[in-house]
């Protein structure tokens, strides 16, 4: 929390654009020229030295400033006309590390991430599966979850980047009490109207169980409901679109269950991934690297528009 009111209405928002070969640069330019300067805020964002050339070309309403490193970045004036580039040939993956640390250290107060391969991660030398691995180990908080934010609905995934059988058997009921902490933290973010809502808690088995002769997992979920939590849900029917008005958040016990309707629904560029329990804000677009459009100018850039402005909102709301 920053206690300077002049401090505070000076914010610097981090953003990587993953792979170099894959979209991430592209949605990027793309989503920062539709959004133009914003008041108290600067974007500073992360270029592979060896990424298309044609991106500069799409960022016209700001002024573009290079910097060599991050500390670099760091230290130049504040101008919210002026969008700071980095220019990198580290791997994409190691940027997410060097970002997560500088948030923690409070020289920037947002981060948004632009997708990123597994593949990449592995060789660039890391042991994470994913961008929440790598926040988990930098920030040392290893109860993070994976929260999506849509216009339809909304969802959080207990588990994560992990085996179907490796998930279903790391769950238990602190896990799942957890996760819900989790959906209340993301559900305070949403509009008023959607905060009064109940949660959803979707069961993990077939007809959520059928009291027990499908599964005995829903046994302990329901010792999880209350007033503002409720189920568990029978998963098939869980997301259809009369539940959309009726909960603010599904909870979901891993991370297809979830992710399979949210994106059916929403499509790959109007949704937002937030990471839930982290000391810093961080957004993601919610969608891959789509490597066979690089280069193309063909990407959609409303994910990454919408997981800045989310930020953007997140941070000010918090007075980060």
């Amino acid at each position: 929390m920053r206690s300077s009111k002049s401090t505070a209405s000076k914010r610097r928002l981090l953003i990587t654009t993953g792979d170099s070969d894959g979209i991430g640069w592209e949605v990027t330019a793309k989503a920062l020229n539709a959004l133009g300067p914003r008041p108290g805020v600067q974007f500073v964002f992360y270029r592979h030295a060896k990424a298309a050339k044609t991106g500069p070309a799409l960022i016209k309403k700001f002024r573009r400033v290079v910097a060599t490193s991050l500390q670099d970045a760091a230290g130049l004036p504040f101008d919210p006309r002026a969008v700071i580039e980095v220019r990198s040939s580290k791997a994409p993956a190691l940027w997410v590390e060097e970002a997560a640390q500088a948030c923690m250290s409070k020289q920037f107060d947002a981060l948004v991430t632009a997708p990123l391969s597994k593949t990449s991660i592995i060789e660039a030398g890391l042991n994470d599966i994913g961008h929440t691995e790598i926040l988990a180990r930098v920030s040392g908080v290893h109860d993070l979850f994976m929260g999506f934010v849509g216009a339809k609905f909304c969802v959080v995934l207990a588990t994560g980047h992990e085996p179907l059988a490796q998930a279903v058997r790391s769950l238990n009921l602190e896990k799942m009490a957890k996760a819900i902490q989790a959906a209340r933290e993301l559900r305070s973010s949403l509009p008023e109207r959607r905060r009064r809502l109940p949660m959803a808690l979707v069961g993990l088995n077939p007809h959520a169980g059928e009291h027990g002769l499908l599964g005995s997992e829903e046994g302990w979920f329901g010792g999880l409901t209350s007033t503002d939590v409720r189920g568990p849900l029978v998963p098939d029917g869980a997301f259809l679109p009369k539940n959309w008005k009726i909960y603010s958040v599904f909870v979901c016990p891993y991370h297809d269950q979830g992710l399979i309707p949210f994106k059916l629904v929403h499509g790959f560029s109007g949704g937002v991934h937030l990471t839930l329990g982290l000391p810093f804000v961080r957004t993601s677009v919610d969608h891959g690297t789509a490597k066979e459009l690089y280069g193309k100018n063909k990407a959609d850039a409303g994910s990454m528009r919408d997981a800045l402005t989310t930020a953007i909102r997140l941070i000010k709301e918090r007075n980060v």
